[in-house]
């Protein structure tokens, strides 16, 4: 398999990590969406990161998709449930991770894309996406709780899509403090950053 994406890109970090946990082999292709020579589009029609090339030469793509396809590669490591409600919890940790990074993205290129003036950027947008991630990571705290990881006992998807949204956070937003308000997620996030799935896969 070849996974197609940077080393910058948190969607791209959820599927490297998830592969390492899952213990899976691939041959991971940097390529830069915004560069002139992104050749990602031949394999994803949307020009997105990441993208999951198969034997075969057919795609897979959205790291959500990515992912779950990834979990049943392999019994190692199952961090999805099979069906039911607990299946539907861990999605939905995972779309709340993704949601934060959604935020995020959209408020980091509206303050920097340089395809756009000074006078043509938006601080009402900006202040209207940094909202939403503020509110997640509330949700986030407050769902966790007390418990060792979000989704019960073990490790799962949940914990990786919240792990890669605060890294993501500290990376882009440092000024952003969630650690001191959020003690039961900067637990998990130290125990996540432990492990070396998270350790060989931080953004450079």
């Amino acid at each position: 398999m070849k996974l197609i994406g940077s080393t910058t890109s948190p969607y791209v970090r959820k599927v490297r990590i998830v592969m390492a946990e899952k213990k899976l082999d691939y041959h991971f292709v940097t390529d830069n969406v915004w560069g002139e020579d992104s050749t990602v589009s031949q394999s994803n029609p949307l020009g997105k990161v990441p993208c999951l090339v198969m034997e075969g030469g057919e795609a897979v793509f959205d790291s959500r998709v990515i992912v779950e396809y990834l979990d049943t590669l392999s019994p190692v490591g199952k961090l999805l449930p099979s069906q039911g409600r607990e299946r539907a919890e861990v999605k939905t940790w995972e779309a709340l991770g993704d949601g934060v990074l959604d935020a995020a993205i959209l408020a980091r290129l509206e303050a920097t894309w340089t395809g756009r003036s000074a006078q043509e950027r938006s601080q009402a947008w900006i202040d209207r996406q940094m909202k939403k991630v503020q509110s997640s990571v509330q949700a986030m705290s407050r769902g966790l709780g007390d418990k060792p990881y979000c989704s019960g006992v073990h490790l799962s998807l949940s914990d990786i899509a919240v792990g890669v949204a605060l890294s993501y956070l500290d990376f882009r937003f440092p000024e952003l403090d969630w650690r001191e308000p959020y003690p039961n997620l900067l637990k998990l996030y130290d125990k996540l950053a432990l492990r070396q799935s998270f350790v060989d896969t931080l953004p450079s």
